[in-house]
């Protein structure tokens, strides 16, 4: 196939021309619930779902960005029964990571705002790349640390603090014109990843050179971010008007990628 393309159509139709275990890498926030219309296109989750095993290669892993919507007064719980799914196929939910929206918009009514949405992080086998996010540890250096040994007693004995330690699974991101992405052609499209949600991802689950699928490609953003990050990348997208949208965006990285043009 070839690289560094969006390929107008259903994801289901790019994927029949993927060989078995042929992607390392997919982050991707579906059209769940119904929620936006995409000119009579039918989400066929269970399909993709299926697809998406297939070509996924082992230990790679699928970063599924989803919330639920809110139906007469109750959350759909679209996002767990997906999950759930994904699980009973051979996936292994192995983690179940938030992103959280510093300011959401607003609402009304007795619910709480909405604050997030659940980042599940689907591996097929054990996940082949970490690389953990880090932060420095408030203490490091030198400490009498302590430990209960076998005979049930507290022991003490100097230990050697770590300076850096990974990261919790909630995510934090402010979003909006101008801060998920400084391309302002990105927001003719409704909902947008915001830029360092994907950089974040990417770094984590991926190496250079890795291949990256969106089957649900969007505004561009995980295009332009695997061009900046040195990742092969693949995309679909069904709406002609976002292809466009995304193909505007990205040029000004094409001419700069190794891996335009190229097949694998």
């Amino acid at each position: 196939m070839e690289l560094a393309k969006i390929y107008n159509e259903n994801c289901l139709a790019t994927m029949h021309n993927m060989p078995n275990n042929y992607v390392d890498f997919v982050i991707t926030s579906p059209p769940y619930d119904d929620i936006r219309n995409y000119n009579g296109y039918k989400f066929e989750f269970e399909k993709i779902a299926k697809e998406l095993f297939r070509v996924l290669k082992i230990g790679g892993v699928i970063v599924w960005v989803v919330a639920d919507a809110t139906v007469d007064g109750s959350e759909t719980g679209t996002s767990f029964r997906q999950a759930l799914f994904f699980k009973e196929i051979g996936f292994r939910i192995h983690d179940t990571m938030i992103y959280y929206k510093n300011n959401p918009m607003p609402q009304t009514g007795n619910r709480y705002h909405q604050h997030f949405e659940y980042m599940f992080a689907l591996s097929k086998g054990t996940p082949k790349t970490f690389n953990p996010i880090t932060e420095p540890t408030k203490y490091h250096g030198l400490a009498n640390m302590k430990n209960r040994g076998r005979n049930g007693l507290l022991n003490y004995e100097k230990t050697e603090r770590t300076v850096e330690k990974k990261i919790g699974n909630v995510f934090f991101y402010s979003i909006g014109g101008g801060i998920s992405t400084k391309d302002k052609i990105a927001y003719n499209h409704p909902a947008i990843f915001p830029e360092k949600l994907v950089i974040d991802q990417m770094n984590t689950w991926t190496n250079e050179n890795d291949l990256v699928y969106d089957p649900f490609m969007g505004s561009g953003t995980t295009a332009k971010i695997a061009h900046i990050l040195n990742r092969k990348w693949i995309g679909s997208e069904i709406s002609e008007e976002y292809v466009v949208i995304a193909n505007e965006r990205i040029k000004p990285y094409l001419t700069n990628n190794l891996f335009t043009g190229n097949k694998v």
